[in-house]
């Protein structure tokens, strides 16, 4: 015999709270649902629709709960107390499970977390919201945590509950403004969201913030995934990192999309997968001689045409090229053939999409509520509230996960210009200055300063690189010296100077020499890469092959030395995917690149090129050694704005390591063209963009670019000797110092 109680339950009792179940909308459920104390005894309500009858096992006895009335309250009263722990018997139409009950758990939230939550400086926010498989007072299941502090209630809904609001109410903590859920025995990748009632009384159903797994477009659900474990690093790993991602290393990034690098255009044009991109893409990349890759954004994201720059799921590698395995199976190749790998990481904005961030509860939550500071109107996008301690620890967390979790070599941090700017694409009116009366975005100079300094103590042999496009000064000084604390920033102004001067026809270039020569001015400031990146191949701007002026040949003959120019100058460097094939339209997300260019001489020669390039930088120290001194540079000649001549010389660490660079930008072919040399000594060409194995014209034969070349005591441009060369149409040269022989 059984202690339940055999009075009747009047459904009147119950009304308020029925209503409110049946509505999804219930702030308090854990008051109210699951086991409780009457005096001497004990109650149990369970909200269950869809269910015929409930029942309690406590492990004594079996007991048929009480229905109230017509709703899926089912509730059963004891005469004595029970104990937490009870299971309950669920009879469906078509199925009858045994279950534990969600409201029987106590709360799984770390309060210590919480309160760096609060504070700002919590980096691990992935280890305590979002769902999570954990095993909770003795029972396998998936915990629940999203910070939600201005709604009024919060459900789980998903694949398991039919997307009822009305089954899983979480828990709300006032103190930090996060809401909770154990639910015991869930496990499998299932759908979910977040039911949120907002302060209005609008319900919304949102994605997870912390999901580490989303649908695809159309579907907007988060996934729930098993335990997550961080990847290690060797200490060959670590060694290589070590190596490679030092300032004084050579840096030679490709920089790619990958739903475009290449497609399966015979399976209806789809993706290629991580594990295929691994396989396909790292070794050619490899090849090719670059030293890392970098992924354009992998954040999860609705839109295919905003290329990953509109993410919705911060924590989620996109599911359109697999699952999470398949992206740890990429990051391992990646270290098995020493490849660095960076991800383009945006913080400076997110999209409207409903099942987004933009008033998560119902309130400007992640962003500003004053367009002027929390809407972006060049992308039609929201700005974080980057002085909301939880946004600057959601950031903080996202940032460390993608270093800890996947131990990623770096982040290229996108747009970092409009974060620090808060005029930033604003006339006047439309801005709000700071507390002291400045266009400065105090938050999100602090967040930025906190994630590098936190991303590098952590992990130290990382890449941290900004996005920057503007003169803002120390953006790769350290923070303890009022600096950003970036490890390197993209060299924009290079970029735009140089291109203006290469689309200029040959004949007007000596009108614009300073374009060249200026970078010089500033070249020390910040520890520089020189982009080539996607930027400059889409809205209509062309391919680099199309911005070359002059006929056929000349634009191959212009693209071959801007290169050269470019491998030459100091700063890292970076190609976006294709710039190796010299495509003549513009890069188009929808398709793959044109691997047909290979089979024409011309493009080859462009391929052959940048090959050629990246082997020769890595393995002469005069090319990367001192990047960021003076010491590693000096110019020859950078005056000689009438032939459209630059000559330079770069140097290594080693006072052996030298070359001589020669860039010549018209079609004019200059025999017998003297340049002074920092040494005397033997010289040898060991770059020539004008070699005929190159599509080059082939004017100096191969047989004079393998003999060496003796320096005579003969002055010139400010040096005692000099050099005889020469110099191809639209072409650039490398000569390497090879050994103090006595001059002539």
């Amino acid at each position: 015999m059984n202690s339940a109680s055999k009075s009747p339950i009047v459904t009147l009792e119950y009304a308020a709270q029925i209503s409110a179940l049946e509505a999804g909308c219930f702030r308090d459920a854990f008051s109210f649902l699951g086991l409780h104390s009457t005096g001497q005894g004990s109650i149990i309500r369970v909200y269950m629709p869809g269910a015929l009858t409930v029942s309690v096992n406590d492990g004594r006895h079996s007991t048929v709960m009480q229905r109230i009335g017509q709703s899926a309250l089912f509730v059963v009263e004891f005469d004595r107390k029970v104990s937490s722990g009870y299971h309950l018997t669920v009879e469906f139409i078509d199925t009858v499970i045994t279950t534990r009950d969600a409201y029987d758990f106590s709360s799984a939230l770390d309060e210590s977390a919480m309160y760096l939550f609060n504070e700002g400086s919590l980096e691990h926010g992935y280890l305590h919201f979002g769902a999570r498989a954990i095993t909770h007072q003795g029972c396998n299941g998936t915990q629940f945590c999203v910070w939600a502090p201005n709604a009024r209630s919060v459900s789980v809904i998903g694949e398991f509950n039919h997307w009822q609001p009305s089954q899983h109410f979480m828990r709300f903590h006032p103190a930090s403004g996060v809401w909770d859920l154990f639910i015991p025995h869930l496990t499998g990748e299932q759908g979910y969201k977040y039911a949120i009632v907002g302060v209005d009384g609008e319900v919304t159903e949102r994605a997870d913030p912390y999901a580490v797994k989303m649908q695809q477009a159309p579907g907007t659900a988060s996934v729930i995934q098993p335990a997550q474990q961080c990847m290690t690093l060797s200490d060959a790993d670590q060694a290589q990192r070590r190596k490679r991602n030092a300032i004084d290393a050579p840096i030679a990034i490709y920089e790619v999309h990958l739903g475009s690098w290449k497609r399966r255009e015979e399976e209806d044009n789809r993706y290629l997968t991580y594990r295929e991109l691994a396989d396909d893409l790292l070794p050619y990349v490899k090849e090719l001689g670059f030293t890392h890759v970098q992924l354009m954004p992998i954040s999860e994201y609705p839109f295919d045409g905003s290329w990953g720059y509109q993410p919705v799921g911060l924590f989620a590698p996109t599911s359109r090229f697999g699952c999470l395995d398949d992206f740890r199976y990429f990051i391992r190749q990646c270290a098995a053939l020493e490849l660095g790998v960076l991800i383009d990481w945006v913080p400076g904005h997110f999209p409207s999409d409903p099942h987004g961030l933009h008033r998560f509860d119902g309130t400007h939550l992640y962003e500003h509520a004053d367009s002027r500071q929390g809407y972006h109107p060049d992308w039609n996008t929201y700005i974080y509230n980057y002085e909301r301690p939880e946004v600057k620890s959601y950031l903080l967390s996202n940032a460390n996960y993608w270093l800890d979790v996947f131990k990623l070599d770096g982040l290229r941090v996108d747009a970092v210009a409009s974060m620090l700017y808060l005029d930033y694409s604003r006339n006047d009116g439309e801005w709000i200055p700071n507390q002291f009366g400045g266009r400065e975005n105090l938050g999100a100079i602090d967040c930025i300063q906190s994630v590098n300094t936190r991303s590098y103590g952590r992990h130290p042999h990382i890449m941290m690189v900004a996005e920057e496009s503007t003169a803002w000064p120390g953006v790769t000084q350290a923070v303890d010296h009022n600096g950003l604390g970036f490890g390197f920033k993209w060299n924009m102004g290079w970029m735009n100077d140089s291109l203006s001067y290469m689309q200029r026809d040959p004949i007007h270039r000596k009108y614009h020499h300073h374009e060249m020569t200026f970078s010089m001015a500033y070249a020390y400031s910040e520890n520089y890469i020189l982009p080539l990146s996607h930027d400059e191949v889409v809205h209509g701007k062309g391919a680099l092959l199309s911005k070359m002026p002059g006929d056929d040949w000349q634009q191959f003959a212009n693209l071959r030395a801007y290169y050269g120019f470019m491998y030459a100058h100091p700063g890292k460097k970076l190609l976006f995917m294709g710039s190796e094939l010299a495509p003549r339209t513009e890069w188009d997300h929808n398709t793959t690149l044109d691997w047909s260019l290979l089979e024409s001489p011309a493009h080859q020669g462009i391929y052959q090129t940048v090959k050629s390039l990246n082997h020769l930088y890595k393995n002469t120290p005069a090319l990367y050694e001192l990047d960021n001194s003076p010491c590693g540079f000096q110019w020859i000649d950078c005056h000689n704005g009438e032939q459209s001549i630059l000559s330079f010389a770069r140097f290594g660490k080693s006072s052996s390591d030298l070359v001589v660079v020669v860039s010549h930008f018209t079609p004019q072919v200059l025999h017998s063209y003297r340049i002074g040399v920092p040494k005397s000594g033997i010289y040898q060409v060991v770059f020539n963009s004008d070699e005929s194995s190159l599509y080059g014209s082939g004017t100096t034969p191969v047989a004079h670019q393998q003999q060496m070349i003796q320096s005579k005591a003969i002055a010139s441009h400010g040096f005692e000797h000099s050099i005889e060369i020469t110099i191809g149409p639209l072409s650039t040269i490398y000569l390497q110092y090879l050994s103090a022989a006595k001059p002539c």
